[in-house]
């Protein structure tokens, strides 16, 4: 295994790392009015202006949608498109709160997005709502506030104390060429299982003319008994979308016939009487690896990849590989390589490497510091970046969010916790890029 060597400046935002590399700090937040904890995928526009959330902070302290935007002198300047918890009835936030998933961008400029809790209807036994679908809107005239339309009050459909239409979206969504949206809830549904008596759907929202119509297009935990759901149950992350319109994802528990079981991977598939739900591959943990949280990304050999939260050989998660035929094969994390990865990978088919993020541990040996890592030829990995490598991790630590590329193959991701923010305990944050050097063929 490759490492890179920490960069120790104890003032700098940027960093030179090996082989050509650069970390730098984008963006620093501060909480208020700003911002704090970014905790979700990041997202470009064609200008290469830069969306995202943070989970709390902003005027409100529901949390903020932001923008970035870069300057003819390389700083970066933030703006805040929307303050969560800004129309607020009781407890409740009506136009929601704690956006903890990335945003989807459509052709207009248009951002869409969930929130975890917030929205109109009661959500037993949390008072403060089971979470929404918004839509971001840009302003006619420039400079003018931008506007939030709440597309959808999950456990708007409630029966006996369960939301049957979903409720805690953690997830991205996927927006298709229809306008359709497409995500899933961690909690409710018709799912059996007693332990855990919401185990989440996958929906779909549809435009009509008299607002958005949300489907459930699978209850989780529709199969097995008792605890044991051989489906999948409390899917964490988001859907992708294939060519055909099957949907990906992954479940945090589930795919065992008599027990919890340590998560799947699945496919939905239109079908004549609805969608139907194929599990792929049933982890099994222990040094197989269990537990994942984030979203599924295909080479152009359709082979697909993620990554486990725990287990592996060395005991703190991996990467793994699941070809077309079946096969699976999982690239396991040392914790010098970082650990505990909670989001999916970045695919570079023309460099041939897998990038990702590990919220825990890295070259440091700090519990909860986290890596940027990358892997070439499996089982090797290289450390990109071991976070908190700066005095009073000025640079970031604890990445959970995963990771997006620009056309040049440059990084971007989120640390959650540092940055040179005064008003958190720990730092509120930070948005970063690994500049990598020019690809040669």
């Amino acid at each position: 295994m490759n490492r890179t060597v920490l960069c120790i400046a104890a003032l700098l935002v940027t960093c030179s790392l090996a082989a050509g590399q650069q970390y730098k700090v984008l963006y620093s937040f501060e909480g208020f009015p700003d911002g704090e904890n970014p905790v979700a995928d990041l997202v470009f526009d064609q200008a290469g202006n830069i969306y995202g959330t943070t989970l709390y902070g902003g005027a409100a302290g529901g949390g903020t949608v932001f923008e970035l935007s870069p300057g003819t002198n390389g700083n970066w300047s933030e703006t805040i498109l929307y303050d969560f918890c800004s129309d607020k009835l009781g407890v409740r936030c009506l136009d929601g709160y704690l956006p903890s998933a990335g945003l989807v961008l459509d052709s207009a400029g248009d951002l869409y997005g969930t929130t975890e809790k917030g929205g109109s209807p009661n959500c037993p036994p949390d008072l403060s709502g089971c979470g929404t679908v918004f839509k971001i809107s840009p302003p006619l005239v420039p400079g003018s506030p931008w506007t939030e339309t709440v597309l959808y009050n999950f456990c708007s459909n409630e029966v006996n104390n369960q939301c049957l239409d979903g409720s805690l979206p953690l997830s991205q969504l996927v927006l298709d060429a229809s306008g359709n949206l497409y995500g899933t809830t961690t909690n409710g549904g018709s799912g059996h299982s007693i332990a855990y008596p919401d185990q989440g759907v996958v929906f779909e929202l549809s435009p009509g003319a008299n607002g958005w119509t949300e489907t459930v297009l699978y209850n989780f935990c529709s199969l097995g008994q008792g605890n044991a759901c051989p489906d999948g149950a409390g899917p964490q992350a988001g859907v992708t979308r294939d060519k055909a319109g099957s949907l990906y994802g992954t479940t945090s528990m589930g795919g065992a016939p008599k027990s919890v079981g340590s998560g799947t991977v699945y496919e939905l598939a239109p079908a004549e009487n609805g969608w139907a739900e194929t599990v792929l591959y049933a982890f099994r943990g222990g040094e197989q690896g269990g537990s994942p949280f984030g979203t599924v990304s295909f080479d152009p050999r359709g082979n697909l990849y993620s990554t486990v939260a725990g287990g592996g050989t060395g005991e703190v998660g991996g990467v793994f590989r699941l070809t077309p035929k079946g096969g699976e094969y999982t690239f396991s994390l040392a914790s010098e390589s970082g650990g505990y990865p909670v989001a999916g990978v970045v695919v570079d088919s023309k460099r041939g490497a897998l990038y990702g993020t590990a919220s825990r541990y890295g070259l440091s040996g700090i519990d909860y510091y986290g890596t940027v890592f990358k892997i070439v030829s499996a089982p090797a990995e290289t450390v990109l970046y071991s976070f908190c490598s700066q005095t009073n991790c000025t640079d970031g630590y604890s990445p959970v969010a995963g990771l997006v590329e620009d056309q040049a193959g440059n990084l971007y991701g989120t640390a959650q916790f540092g940055g040179m923010g005064t008003f958190c305990d720990g730092g509120c944050g930070v948005v970063f890029e690994i500049v990598q050097s020019p690809f040669k063929p």
